[in-house]
C-alpha cells in the first residue's frame, strides 16, 4: 500500500474548555489540490495552521512522508504558504520580494536570479521585477505572493483565503492562475476558502469542515451529486428542502408523501427510515423543468419573484403546500419559466433528490 505524502493523524486542537478541531484525520497523495472548505470557525485555518507549525495541536501528529513535523518549528519546515492578505515587503521591488527567501538560505546568486526570472514568468510578471508592492494591483501583488511562495520548492503550499479581499471578476482570474501554477508546477496545495464555487473550481477533493470535524471529504462531483448529509447538501450548491413523511423503502429508493399529499416514489436515501417518520426532501434548483420526463414528479406553482442573470434565471415559486422553492433551469429555451401561471406545473425526476432525516 502507498503511504501517503502528508498525513494529519487525529489532530485536535483546544483553546481552554473549546475545542476548535476534532481529531481530523486526512491523508493527501502528492501533488493533490486539497481545499479545505466550511463557514467561519469551523476548523479550517486552525487544521491548516497546525501543519504550517504555526500552533500546536493538543493532540495528534502530522506526518510528512513518514517523518513527524511536530518538533520541527515552522520555519525549518520547508513549507510554502500564502495569505489574505499578501504580507510583502513594501520597500522592496518585486525581484527583491521573491529572492527574499532564498537568500535566507544563502543560495548563490547566480541560483537565485535563475529563480527569480522563472518564478516572475510562471506567474506573468516578467516585466514587473523592478516595482514595488504599492504600485501593483491587488491581483498581481498576490501572484508575487505565490511566486515567492513557490521560489524555494517547497513540497507543500498552504494557502489561506488568498482570494477574499479581491473582486469577484479578478478572483475568478487568480483562479485560473492557481489552477495552471498548480498543473505546471505538480506542487501539493492545501487551500482554506469559505466560498463553494471557488473550491469547486480549484479543487482535486474538498474536505468540507463542520464545528471542527470533517462532515465529508471527497470531489467535487462527490459532494454535490451524493452529499452525505444535509448540511453538505446545503452547504454546496443550492438546495430546496420540502418536509415529507416516509412510508416505505425498496432497494435503497423510498416512496415519501409530501406535505401537499403528493407520493414521490423512486427518492435516493442511504439511511434507514421506518414508516411514518419525518423526512426532508432535497431538491436541487435545476433539477426543476417545465416539461415532464420519465416516472417525473410534478408540482402546481405559482411565482413569488423572478431575477434574470444572463446565462440563467431565478424564480422563486410556491409550491401548493404554501413552501417556497428555488427554481434554476439551466437551459435557455426553458426562460418562459419566468411566465409560469398559477397552478401551472413544473417537474423533477425523484432520482435526482436525497432524503435526510427531519
Amino acid at each position: 500500500m502507498t503511504r501517503p505524502f502528508l498525513s494529519i493523524r487525529a489532530v485536535r486542537k483546544t483553546f481552554g474548555a473549546f475545542v476548535a478541531v476534532h481529531d481530523v484525520t486526512i491523508d493527501v497523495p502528492k501533488g493533490e489540490f486539497l481545499t479545505f472548505l466550511g463557514p467561519s470557525g469551523s476548523g479550517k485555518s486552525t487544521t491548516l495552521y497546525a501543519i504550517a507549525g504555526f500552533q500546536d495541536p493538543s493532540s495528534g501528529d502530522v506526518l510528512l512522508e513518514d517523518r513527524s513535523l511536530l518538533s520541527v518549528p515552522s520555519h525549518k519546515r520547508n513549507i510554502g504558504m500564502v495569505f489574505q492578505r499578501y504580507t510583502l515587503f513594501p520597500h522592496l521591488s518585486v525581484a527583491e520580494n521573491v529572492s527574499f527567501p532564498l537568500r535566507v538560505r544563502r543560495r548563490p546568486d547566480g541560483e537565485i536570479r535563475r529563480k527569480v526570472a522563472d518564478m516572475l514568468a510562471l506567474v506573468r510578471l516578467e516585466n514587473f521585477a523592478d516595482r514595488h508592492p504599492g504600485a501593483l494591483s491587488g491581483g498581481q501583488q498576490q501572484r508575487v505572493a505565490l511566486a515567492r511562495a513557490l521560489a524555494y520548492d517547497p513540497p507543500i503550499l498552504l494557502m489561506d483565503e488568498p482570494l477574499s479581499a479581491l473582486d469577484k471578476k479578478l478572483r475568478q482570474e487568480i483562479q485560473a492562475e492557481i489552477r495552471r501554477i498548480h498543473r505546471e508546477t505538480g506542487v501539493t496545495i492545501l487551500y482554506v476558502t469559505h466560498d463553494q464555487e471557488e473550491a469547486l473550481h480549484l479543487s482535486d477533493r474538498i474536505a468540507l469542515f463542520r464545528e471542527g470535524r470533517i462532515e465529508q471529504i471527497g470531489t467535487g462531483e462527490d459532494l454535490y451529486l451524493r452529499p452525505a448529509s444535509e448540511f453538505v447538501a446545503g452547504f454546496i450548491g443550492n438546495s430546496n428542502f420540502l418536509p415529507a413523511e416516509h412510508l416505505e423503502s425498496t432497494g435503497g429508493a423510498s416512496t415519501i408523501r409530501l406535505a401537499d399529499g403528493s407520493i414521490v416514489t423512486g427518492v435516493k436515501t442511504t439511511t434507514l427510515f421506518g414508516h411514518g417518520q419525518k423526512v426532508r426532501l432535497m431538491v436541487r434548483p435545476e433539477a426543476f423543468h417545465l416539461t415532464p420526463g420519465p416516472a417525473s414528479v410534478a408540482l402546481a406553482v405559482e411565482i413569488v419573484d423572478t431575477a434574470f442573470f444572463g446565462d440563467r434565471r431565478r424564480v422563486v415559486a410556491r409550491i401548493a403546500s404554501g413552501h417556497e422553492i428555488d427554481v434554476r433551469p439551466t437551459s435557455d429555451a426553458e426562460g418562459a419559466i419566468s411566465a409560469i401561471a398559477p397552478g401551472q406545473r413544473i417537474f423533477f425526476d425523484p432520482a435526482t433528490a436525497f432524503l435526510f432525516p427531519a
